[in-house]
């Protein structure tokens, strides 16, 4: 999608060329996947709060037994993935997949309406938002690389994801005000009606993309073909994609680290259901506020002036501090800041950058390769994550000791991704002295 600068043509053009750097000519295409974002996100992020309430009834021992059983789903559901992307047009099967979510939300809303939560059901929507929510993240990004071109994705991405975290800050808020009133089941009713809202958003980002001025357009709404299980070779030859896949078994190894502490917590000190579902909504929300903000004034700018590099290293860096301080303290206010901390700078920072890493690479590893690391590696490394949390709680080493532990596999987190910023610099590099001399611009993955 390249658009040649332009002035600012309209009052509302003007207002977000001020906020970032937006040309005209991407108006609509930067709206409809912000409100898209906004939409999908809080949806996701109304009944996240739920979840977590379930997690805490469910136990931490348990619940690491639960995040295996996430992470063969995760697996299984890949190979049926690739087979609807080889089979199905785009604009067939991404709306497709919110109606299923809506549709799965409704139903697990009516089997836990009551006093009494439904173990079978909870333990049941527990391992499916665990798997959608890395699933449809994966797919939009994917999506999106194939609407914006490289120059677009260092501008435009940070805005993007600011959709996406300001529906995560309106989805907690709006749970956090509501469940006293109605309930946890109304809370996914309420998840299953953002669903379907983001239906008609896709559905407008979909006209947008149709509407380019691309001569390949029409030919570019087609199935992509090919093996669905191509993502595991695709991830193997290729060292780059490697290097991807293994950052994000940092992130989720940080992540997992972090979130059995606040479990342990949030079960210590709030003993009624409610009030937990409130506590994990207020966490989300306060740290969404933090990241929208970055996110429409600091994260294109940061990616325009200094890379993707920044973007991807600055926060494994700030974790090693805050792990450390947490291996000092271990009170649950230090843990408190360092958890919404961690998750406010990944959803600023490391998540765009973490995306803008795939721009140089080809359809085909957008799609499967993409999908493979986003949700049965991610997910799969937090089964193992589990198994070592629960190894290093379960020999009497406490806290500090899981703190230290996440200090360490910060610092190696951070060192990949100086590696990973520096082959998509030479990456792009490459593209830009193809597209000068006349060649293709995208390239192969495996290379």
């Amino acid at each position: 999608m390249n658009t040649p600068a332009q002035p600012p043509t309209s009052p509302f053009a003007r207002f977000l060329s001020r906020l970032a750097p937006i040309q005209p000519s991407e108006t609509a295409a930067v709206v409809a996947a912000f409100f898209l974002f906004f939409f999908m996100w809080s949806g996701y992020f109304s009944v996240r709060p739920v979840r977590e309430t379930i997690g805490t009834i469910i136990g931490r021992d348990k619940l690491a037994d639960i995040w295996i059983v996430t992470s063969i789903v995760s697996v299984l559901i890949i190979p049926l993935y690739g087979a609807v992307v080889a089979r199905f047009r785009r604009s067939v099967f991404l709306p497709w997949m919110y109606a299923i979510v809506a549709v799965v939300l409704v139903f697990t809303g009516l089997s836990l309406r009551g006093e009494i939560i439904n173990l079978a059901a909870g333990k049941f929507f527990y391992v499916f938002i665990s798997v959608v929510n890395l699933f449809l993240l994966s797919v939009f990004w994917s999506f999106l690389l194939e609407l914006f071109d490289r120059g677009q994705t260092k501008r435009l991405f940070g805005v993007i994801a600011a959709g996406g975290s300001a529906g995560a800050l309106f989805g907690p808020f709006i749970s956090d005000l509501a469940v006293p009133v109605i309930g946890n089941s109304g809370v996914l009713f309420f998840g299953a009606g953002l669903f379907v809202v983001s239906i008609f958003c896709q559905r407008i980002l979909l006209g947008v993309w149709s509407e380019r001025t691309d001569a390949t357009t029409k030919a570019e709404d087609r199935p992509i073909g090919g093996n669905p299980f191509a993502g595991v070779p695709l991830i193997l030859k290729s060292p780059y994609v490697l290097g991807i896949a293994l950052f994000v078994v940092f992130i989720s190894c940080v992540n997992t680290l972090l979130y059995f502490e606040q479990l342990r917590l949030v079960e210590e000190h709030f003993p009624d259901l409610e009030n937990r579902t409130q506590i994990f909504a207020r966490f989300d929300w306060v740290v969404q506020s933090l990241t929208v903000l970055s996110q429409i004034f600091l994260t294109g700018r940061i990616a325009d002036k200094f890379g993707v590099k920044a973007l991807i290293t600055f926060v494994p860096v700030v974790m090693i501090f805050a792990f450390g301080a947490l291996a000092m303290s271990g009170a649950f206010a230090v843990l408190t800041v360092v958890v919404i901390l961690r998750r406010a700078m990944e959803y600023a920072f490391v998540r765009p950058g973490r995306e803008m890493l795939w721009s140089p690479l080809d359809k085909e590893t957008k799609y499967k390769a993409k999908n493979t690391v986003d949700v049965p590696v991610y997910r799969g490394a937090d089964a193992l994550s589990a198994q070592l949390n629960n190894f290093v709680a379960g020999a009497g080493f406490g806290v500090a000791a899981v703190a230290w532990l996440g200090a360490a596999v910060a610092a190696v987190w951070g060192v990949l991704g100086w590696w990973l910023g520096r082959r998509f610099e030479d990456k792009e590099k490459l593209q830009g002295d193809r597209v000068a001399a006349g060649a293709p611009a995208r390239s192969p993955g495996a290379h």
